[in-house]
């Protein structure tokens, strides 16, 4: 397999004791895969993430995704790796109310230096291929739900990143919406993207993830195909 994520060891420990939020992992991700991380709300799925992401560091471990090895970056470096070759998507998509569409898909790129022009040809080409196009100079919070998802899925993807990850990505929308979403992300999926997605849902972990791994109390239970 040709790794994209490899975790080693992984652990993470909050201040305060208790328990580590994720104990000792070790996983790994291909390039193309789409892997779903389930398990019950504490388990540490999201802090899984957010190591993945850059946004925390491991306690001890190792975090390494393309030729970066994440938990060792300066924080310049991780604010270039999380514009440049990680995308995210969250439950409550986290669109900046006060930009325009078209203006919270192009914050990416503009963060990262993008020419103008081929940041907004980019742009354009994802508002269209996500059928959002008509929105783009609408605000976030006219739209719906799943709107505001695409509009989050757009914003995700115009940097072209490696890696898509996605939290919980259809847990605030009605089962009909969501199920759009889940086909949305297994199209990008089938084209190519590498995806890890954390979800409670098993069946759009079964239907759009072609492997599940879950976590118990922040250690890996199994790790099981999908689809």
């Amino acid at each position: 397999m040709n790794l994209l994520v490899q975790l080693s060891d992984v652990t993470k420990r909050y201040d305060g004791g208790g328990a580590p939020a994720v104990d000792n992992v070790s996983l790994e991700v291909g390039h193309g895969e789409s892997v779903a991380v389930m398990g019950p709300s504490g388990s540490g799925k999201s802090t899984l993430l957010n190591l993945i992401a850059g946004l925390d560091r491991p306690t001890s471990g190792s975090v390494h995704v393309g030729g970066d090895r994440v938990d060792k970056l300066s924080e310049t470096r991780l604010a270039r790796y999380r514009r440049g070759k990680v995308g995210m998507i969250f439950q409550f998509f986290n669109l900046l109310d006060d930009m325009t569409v078209a203006d919270n898909v192009l914050l990416p790129a503009q963060l990262a230096g993008v020419p103008a022009a081929r940041a907004r040809a980019r742009a354009a080409e994802l508002l269209a291929a996500l059928r959002i196009e008509r929105h783009r100079d609408a605000y976030p919070a006219r739209l719906s739900g799943g709107e505001r998802q695409r509009v989050a899925i757009a914003r995700a993807l115009v940097n072209r990143p490696a890696l898509l990850l996605a939290d919980e990505p259809t847990g605030a929308l009605d089962t009909a919406t969501g199920e759009e979403i889940g086909e949305l992300l297994l199209d990008l999926n089938s084209s190519g993207q590498t995806l890890v997605l954390v979800t409670h849902n098993p069946d759009l972990a079964a239907r759009y993830a072609s492997r599940v791994i879950r976590l118990v109390d922040g250690q890996v239970s199994t790790a099981t195909g999908a689809r």
